[in-house]
């Protein structure tokens, strides 16, 4: 199928206060009159489609942090009750990496749970030919059917403490358990019914996880769920190349190009041009333009309107990474970088930890973002700004203080010293 001419212009601009919009993040947090609740935390998942899983803790898990960065302080238990009790709101799934997910775009994966050969990685997708698998996975089903919701630790108890490790073969240390759980859960027969204090997952069988009105629908045809994903990809991010599209839910070329040729025949999707990109983009056609993008907030990098860095290039200008596993000698950034949002454009970069010790938010650095990511606003500004944010933050966190270094008072980066010196004018509590 010939692709669409593209039938709108937009300026670079244009393109990011539309994406801002459909993120949320075009305007400042709304001021409730009482506690975030569970109807505003849907709003966000409803807007964002899924929120991205990572176990890192040193500021807050990355689940947590985009209702934040939109609603503000909140109380995570919101998100443990949609997802850990019945009847839920979110459910896990490989959607963006690992991810919560509403339960009926759980059932829009499904074509992807049944090709775990070529959607599956490589250890996860040997599992039903190694050796023994099947009695293994056997046994797995009938414990969790048993015992559910069950942690890894719990089945691999339960089966027999002296099977081997197995770490040089998989290379990842899980035990037989674990990976004959992760196969099940990627395929689908079991999935998290929520997570226990250690952030275990604790599985259980799909049936009694999903609500009871969601099993009862119909799965949808592949091609229909792949549309559908797009379309939920394009709404959550306004504006976007077709790569971007995919990237949402990781789906390949081979089964997002029918989908979107479709859904730009059917008006969903609106072919454009963005000045100074070299590929066309779609909005999608609830996508609007604000006047002004005027709000703030501090972006994690698992954030969906950072976490395709390739879109974060070309829409803001910034060339950017998380840089955990980077040693410390070659990081540009920091440790655990979050981009500073102010009005359209990402201000500042700042490298945080919540040192729950000492109950202090640790600015370990603070940069000024390079041109073109940051707008002509002046550093005394930004770090205005910046320091009111953080004190947001450390607020939500349970955090007595804002401490721009390190333990030892170290801190890097041209915006550090002025905003030791804000961050004192700004109380927490």
């Amino acid at each position: 199928m010939a692709a669409a001419p593209p039938t709108e212009r937009y300026s670079l601009s244009q393109a990011r206060r539309i994406a801002l919009r459909a993120q949320g993040l075009a305007t400042p947090r709304p001021a409730f009159a009482g506690p975030v609740t569970m109807r505003h935390f849907q709003q966000v998942v409803d807007r964002l489609g899924l929120l991205q899983i990572d176990s890192v803790n040193v500021l807050a898990r990355a689940h947590l942090m985009p209702a934040y960065s939109r609603l503000g302080p909140y109380d995570p238990a919101l998100l443990d009750r949609a997802a850990g009790s019945p009847p839920r709101r979110l459910v896990e799934a490989w959607a963006h990496e690992a991810s919560f997910v509403p339960p009926e775009t759980f059932r829009l994966l499904e074509w992807r749970r049944r090709a775990y050969r070529s959607e599956a990685w490589g250890g996860i997708a040997a599992v039903p030919g190694s050796s023994g698998a099947g009695t293994l996975l056997d046994d797995v089903r009938a414990l969790v059917g048993e015992h559910g919701p069950v942690t890894a630790a719990r089945v691999h108890e339960l089966l027999d403490a002296e099977r081997p490790q197995g770490a040089k073969q998989w290379g990842w240390n899980w035990t037989e358990a674990k990976r004959a759980l992760e196969y099940l859960f990627f395929v689908g027969e079991v999935t998290s019914a929520g997570r226990n204090a250690q952030f275990e997952r604790r599985y259980d069988l799909t049936e009694r996880v999903l609500p009871p009105g969601v099993l009862a629908r119909a799965l949808p045809d592949d091609a229909d769920a792949v549309r559908e994903l797009v379309a939920i990809a394009a709404r959550a991010h306004g504006i976007g190349t077709q790569r971007c599209l995919g990237d949402y839910f990781r789906l390949k070329q081979a089964r997002l190009a029918p989908a979107v040729a479709d859904l730009v025949d059917e008006g969903v999707l609106v072919p454009g041009i963005v000045a100074g990109w070299e590929r066309p983009v779609l909005r999608h056609r609830d996508a609007t333009l604000p006047r002004r993008a005027t709000g703030a907030a501090l972006l994690s990098p698992f954030d969906p309107l950072v976490f395709e860095r390739r879109r974060l290039e070309e829409l803001f200008g910034l060339r950017y990474r998380i840089e955990i596993y980077v040693p410390a000698p070659l990081r540009v950034w920091g440790y655990y970088v979050l981009p500073f949002l102010v009005g359209e454009s990402l201000e500042a970069l700042v490298d945080l930890k919540a040192d729950r010790k000492d109950k202090v938010l640790r600015v370990h650095g603070a940069h000024r973002a390079p041109a073109p990511a940051r707008s002509g606003a002046s550093d005394a500004e930004v770090v205005e700004q910046l320091a009111t944010e953080l004190a947001l933050m450390a607020r939500w966190l349970g955090l007595e203080a804002v401490a721009v270094g390190d333990a030892e008072g170290t801190a890097v980066g041209d915006l550090a010293t002025h905003l030791h010196t804000a961050v004192r004018a700004v109380p927490v509590g």
